[in-house]
């Protein structure tokens, strides 16, 4: 299983509430996210990672060359305007056979969750994206995801709706077929993730939302002392 990782945002909140830390290096429970991630990623099968960080990031850019993987890591370092640009400069790495996960470096989650994910994507070879979805709406911007009874995705929401139940996680499961699109959804405008998501819908790929319970976005200072009470709750069960 291939994974990639977008780490490339400037943590703007972060800095404006006096966190300092590159996102990427924050530490929610002692642990750095990009850490945490890499060690989730090796205990789901990966077989690769590559990672895009942004040119200012020359302590991440360090921290990254120090890492010794069991499996090959990919950096690219390349400041993007968005989510999408940043995904679209590690299609190189996801070429190939077989289906990827791709992730923003800020979400957490419960591990065992992740596992059932990445096993419900590798078990279903005809599905084109598997996009991990939560219920619990803690965000500024949240993107809303619309499913069918049997949660199949049929579009998305910036705004809040009659009905509405989730949200986008920041986490995609995506098939070589999803990936081939990227080329036209450049040159179509696309833009920031929530973009392509939608792009994947109006083509017609079989998409379909899988529940986590509960997944929190490091935007804020606020939001690590959320996670650090998320992971206690998750340790003492």
């Amino acid at each position: 299983m291939k994974y990639a990782l977008i780490a490339a945002g400037q943590g703007s909140r972060l800095v404006s509430e006096g966190i300092r830390t590159p996102k990427p290096l924050v530490k929610v429970g002692g642990v750095p996210l990009l850490e945490r991630l890499l060690h989730v990623f090796l205990a789901n099968d990966a077989d690769s990672v590559c990672i895009i960080i942004n040119e200012e990031m020359t302590e991440v850019r360090h921290y990254l060359e120090q890492q010794h993987l069991p499996v090959p890591l990919h950096i690219v370092v390349k400041s993007t305007p968005d989510s999408f640009h940043s995904f679209y400069e590690l299609m190189p790495y996801l070429q190939g056979e077989g289906g990827f996960c791709l992730t923003t470096v800020d979400p957490l989650f419960c591990e065992s969750e992740f596992a059932d994910y990445i096993h419900a994507f590798k078990t279903n070879p005809t599905e084109d994206a598997l996009m991990a979805v939560t219920d619990f709406v803690d965000d500024e911007r949240p993107l809303y995801v619309r499913t069918d009874d049997r949660l199949r995705i049929t579009g998305y929401a910036s705004d809040n709706y009659p009905g509405s139940r989730y949200i986008s996680g920041g986490i995609y499961c995506l098939s070589q077929r999803a990936l081939a699109l990227l080329p036209a959804a450049k040159q179509a405008g696309v833009s920031r993730m929530r973009g392509f998501q939608q792009y994947l819908v109006d083509a017609g790929l079989s998409m379909h939302a899988h529940p986590f319970s509960k997944i929190i976005d490091i935007d804020h200072a606020s939001d690590v002392e959320k996670a650090e009470r998320f992971l206690a709750q998750l340790t003492i069960k």
